[in-house]
């Protein structure tokens, strides 16, 4: 984006709207309302500017969205550990370190939380990533964060005017060697000049030059490309600086007004850079020493050190800003714990998870529930009811477009939390219409009515959003991506609720009463719920048994159900992918499956689009099934379609003649020639009747070798076996690309006999013949790890904790906090029952009547029991508010305060709990299965939470307030 686009956008958003602003103050004669105005049009067009900038480009305004898989499909990627990188580096492919590599590059792919990217594990050595859309070049940007090393690290040039490298240069100029080592201690390495990725001068060489008179370099050919390679110095390894000391990095510009990128280092990595800075100060004759810039082991960069450099500094060498924030988000996600290998395992464009039928009811279900709420608030409150209707559509809009900017992800159950979002925000709206239908009642004036109505409803609104909006800035700070992902969420909801409510639906009414458009007799409609008296407190035995017996046992069908009460998200399992030879559509071949496994399992849909857009795309299906053998679900799968009448496709391998390969001979050996690991085994070509990746069969032939010779699969060697594909598409493939081939060279090592290579290609051919070609067999983990359910759970005591403070400070008495938490976590403990009460009941003649399903906790349920949380909370501190006012300067807590406080906000607590009712229910008896399950905890919650705030939180905080008073 040019300079002069940019300061058009900027005077756009924040100049443009005053003046109309100034120009709407005048022409209403309320000139002293211009700012108000102004700020309100800022604020929508920086909302709006998403959808404007798709119209000016000529694109559709749901191109600002990015929709989920559900809803849209995506791209499905799985790589490999590179396990010759890694044994070069001496490092191990352990569980850990997969856990890390995992997390690596979940860090990389979606920093936020907000963009929906699956990352798990699958396998022992393999890493699956599901990317939400299609877009090419979004899912190549994606494949270079993911594959890109991210290592950085800053080594000092050698230099000859230096002593001490004057004997390590003459030692490296001698040797053929990349390395110098001084006994086992490495002490120089030969590094390359990195190459321009983007422009103009894409491929050249970054300009690095050197001075043959101080630096040492060496120019050679590899590939047919000159490469340029500068002798770095290399630290002992305490002394060592890398990305390890890194704290953050940020997109920034040199000296000569390119981009470049800013790094800080903690007070570690100062110190060390101190350290080598300082070591290495310009001479006395003016000679200077140079420091490189090392990522992904090429020198990008080597300017003169100057001066002693500590915590930070900037990395500058023709980047373009692509690279630089490509850059920024690799280096801030950490480096790879093990290196993978570039070209992906397998690659397929997923369909939309969610058939349309399912798509069309979840909706249709958000449509009705979203003009259900706008309806109900123009029937109940009238005038004021359309100036209500009209801030949640300015809320929604501001929510719409701070996501797009951010580019967030939009699932079905997201779009229906957007929804949510508009019957709990009318909860503002009904606070300050309570309160003025209190002052009118009091015969207040319609003016002092609209101000004490907002004034007095302010700090109630205020106290409610801040102890949710400090649960989210926590929840984001310590939480995993899916926590966080919600917190984003959460937060944005939260900011443009009070924006909406307060500030535009104030100057709404301002303008409105100034111009005399509305009257006292017409803001307001008629109020249904009148003045109550009612004892709740003399009811809290009877609710704290019905509380601990739903508590109970909801608790034990949980227990008693185990494993079944978790999705695949949190547990796991083995998956499948296989070929129709006529392609049914997901849901037909979904019946066939569910009368084998049930609904323990998910069906995707994956194509693979031809090379050149030429032909039929490739359709195949990936089953994953909770259970962990993956042998038995494979089986199962063949089962299901048997007597089908779609039929899964077999290939066919037709191999040459087993050659033997000559042995290394002795002087091969002395001649110090590469050494082949093969030599004295075996060699046959392979013949596919359709083509084939190499990781497929080589999966196939270590499984036929492993049944021949009765040895355990995992403790087969990999480097027994090598695969190269000698014919097919996988030759001109792109190496990012899945390749391909209908022809295979095999070779095996010399500890295989010829017999038993014979043995294991006619065992792999007659079972290739006789059994569906399942292109990947495997298991996968947990999109949930446990390490990181355990971050996640850890962020929601965190925030828990947080709101007992914060309830604390505002209302000067740790009671208050207390029986707040106690309300949230009795809540999610008889909404988590429910769960498994429900599901137990699904398979009763109540389970149809209700709509109940087994349902299974998944990522969209904890979103759903977060939302709860935060209702309950807000419902929660409304009571304490009025109950802070009741009860005014007496030090004291009574049972009547309490009940006058129920009383006076019951109102006030139907018509929320109503409109947030309406929707909930709405989406779960229209909303199809794509919302059911989320739907159904929002029913639970929203009728657990208004009860806990009557009947659980205010008899809690009577006993702890009560339990502080001094006996008389």
């Amino acid at each position: 984006m040019s300079g002069w686009i940019i300061i058009l956008w900027l005077v756009g958003i924040f100049v443009v709207p005053f003046i109309l602003g100034n120009l709407i103050a005048s022409a209403l004669k309320m000139r002293s309302e211009s700012r108000r105005f102004g700020i309100v049009l800022m604020v929508l067009a920086f909302g709006m500017a998403p959808f404007i900038n798709q119209l000016i480009h000529g694109h559709n305004l749901k191109d600002a969205f990015r929709l989920g898989i559900d809803l849209a499909g995506g791209t499905n990627l799985v790589y490999q550990a590179d396990k010759e990188q890694a044994e070069a580096s001496g490092k191990e492919i352990s569980s850990s370190a997969m856990d890390e590599l995992t997390r690596s590059i979940a860090r990389r792919v979606n920093p936020s939380g907000t963009e929906e990217v699956t990352v798990r594990q699958v396998g022992e050595d393999r890493v699956e990533i599901i990317i939400p859309g299609a877009d090419t070049d979004y899912v190549q940007a994606m494949k270079d964060k993911i594959t890109r090393l991210g290592s950085l690290e800053f080594g000092v040039l050698a230099a000859r005017h230096d002593r001490a490298h004057q004997n390590i240069i003459a030692r490296a100029e001698q040797s053929d060697s990349d390395d110098l080592f001084d006994g086992t201690q490495r002490v120089a390495t030969w590094l390359p000049v990195a190459r321009i990725q983007a422009g103009d001068n894409q491929g050249q060489l970054k300009d690095v030059t050197g001075d043959p008179s101080v630096d040492v370099f060496r120019e050679r050919e590899v590939n047919g490309q000159t490469i340029r390679e500068f002798l770095v110095i290399v630290s002992p390894p305490e002394q060592k600086i890398d990305g390890r000391y890194l704290v953050n990095s940020r997109p920034t510009f040199d000296e000569n007004g390119g981009v470049a990128v800013s790094f800080t280092f903690n007070a570690r990595g100062g110190f060390l850079f101190q350290n080598l800075t300082g070591q290495y100060q310009p001479k006395k004759d003016g000679q200077k020493y140079r420091l490189a810039a090392i990522l992904d082991g090429s020198i990008h960069s080597a300017p003169s050190i100057n001066a002693v450099i500590s915590e930070s500094g900037i990395i500058s060498g023709s980047f373009t800003s692509e690279e630089v924030n490509e850059l920024v988000s690799v280096l801030n996600a950490g480096a790879l714990e093990i290196p993978l290998v570039k070209e992906p395992v397998s690659e397929y464009t997923i369909s939309p998870l969610l058939g349309v039928d399912v798509q069309e009811k979840g909706i249709m279900a958000i449509s009705v529930a979203a003009i259900a709420v706008l309806i109900f608030m123009v029937v109940y409150y009238w005038t004021a009811g359309i100036i209500a209707d009209i801030c949640l559509a300015v809320n929604v809009a501001l929510v719409l477009g701070a996501m797009a900017l951010i580019d967030a992800t939009f699932t079905l159950p997201g779009l229906a939390g957007l929804v949510l979002t508009i019957g709990m925000a009318v909860d503002a709206n009904v606070l300050i219409f309570e309160r003025m239908r209190e002052e009118l009642n009091r015969s207040s004036s319609l003016r002092m009515a609209i101000q004490n109505g907002f004034g007095k409803a302010f700090s109630t609104i205020l106290d409610a959003n801040l102890t949710t909006l400090i649960s989210a800035i926590i929840l984001y700070a310590i939480g995993t991506d899916q926590v966080r992902g919600f917190a984003v969420t959460l937060f944005i909801g939260i900011i443009m609720s009070m924006f909406s409510a307060l500030y535009v639906g104030r100057l709404m009414f301002d303008v409105l009463e100034n111009k005399r458009l509305i009257s006292a007799s017409s803001l307001l409609g008629k109020s249904i719920i009148g003045k109550t008296n009612l004892d709740f407190l003399g009811k809290q035995w009877l609710a704290t048994i019905l509380s601990l017996v739903v508590i109970a046992g909801g608790m034990t069908a949980l227990v008693s159900r185990g494993n079944d009460n978790l999705d695949i998200d949190f547990t796991g399992g083995s998956m499948v992918t296989f070929q129709f030879t006529d392609n049914p559509g997901i849901e037909d071949a979904r019946a066939a499956l569910e009368e084998q496994f049930g609904n323990d399992m998910a069906l995707e849909r994956l194509i693979v689009p031809t090379d050149n857009g030429a032909g039929e795309d490739q359709i195949f299906f990936r089953l994953r099934s909770k259970n962990q053998d993956r042998d038995e679900v494979a089986s199962m799968v063949n089962e299901a379609f048997e007597a089908s009448e779609f039929h899964l496709t077999k290939n066919s391998v037709e191999f040459g003649e087993i050659t033997a390969i000559p042995e290394q001979s002795e002087e091969e050996n002395a001649e110090a020639a590469p050494v082949d690991l093969f030599a004295g085994g075996n060699q046959v070509n392979l013949t596919f009747a359709d083509e084939e990746t190499l990781t497929a069969i080589q999966d196939r032939v270590i499984r036929s070798y492993a049944k021949l010779t009765e040895t355990p699969l995992d403790s087969i060697s990999e480097a027994l076996f090598a695969l190269k594909g000698t014919a097919g598409s996988g030759m001109e493939a792109d190496e990012s690309a899945v390749q391909r081939y209908s022809e295979m060279e095999l070779k095996v090592a010399s500890e295989i006999s010829q017999d038993q290579l014979q043995e294991t290609l006619v065992s792999m051919q007659e079972r290739m013949a006789n059994t569906p070609d399942f292109s990947e067999v495997n298991t996968f983990s947990s999109a949930v790890a446990g390490e990181t359910q355990s971050k996640a759970l850890l962020a929601i005591l965190a925030s828990l904790a947080a709101i007992i403070a914060y309830i604390w400070f505002r209302f000067s008495q740790i009671a208050f906090g207390l029986a707040a938490v106690v309300a949230l976590v009795h809540d999610v403990l008889v909404v988590l029952g429910l769960v498994a009460i429900a599901s137990m009941l699904s398979a009763t003649p109540l389970g149809p009547v209700l709509q109940l399903t087994d349902f299974k906790i998944n990522l969209p349920m904890i979103a759903a029991f977060l939302t709860i949380i935060g209702y309950s909370l807000n419902d929660t501190i409304v009571v304490f508010d009025r109950i802070r006012e009741v009860r005014g300067k007496n030090p004291d807590i009574t049972k009547e305060i309490i009940n006058t406080s129920v009383n006076q906000t019951l109102s006030r607590t139907i018509l929320t709990s109503l409109t947030t009712l309406l929707v909930v229910l709405i989406l779960y008896f229209i909303g199809g299965e794509g919302l059911h399950g989320f739907a159904f905890c929002l029913v639970a919650g929203i009728f657990v939470g208004t009860y806990s705030t009557i009947f659980i939180a205010n008899p809690v905080l009577l006993y702890a307030a009560q339990r502080r008073k001094p006996d008389a």
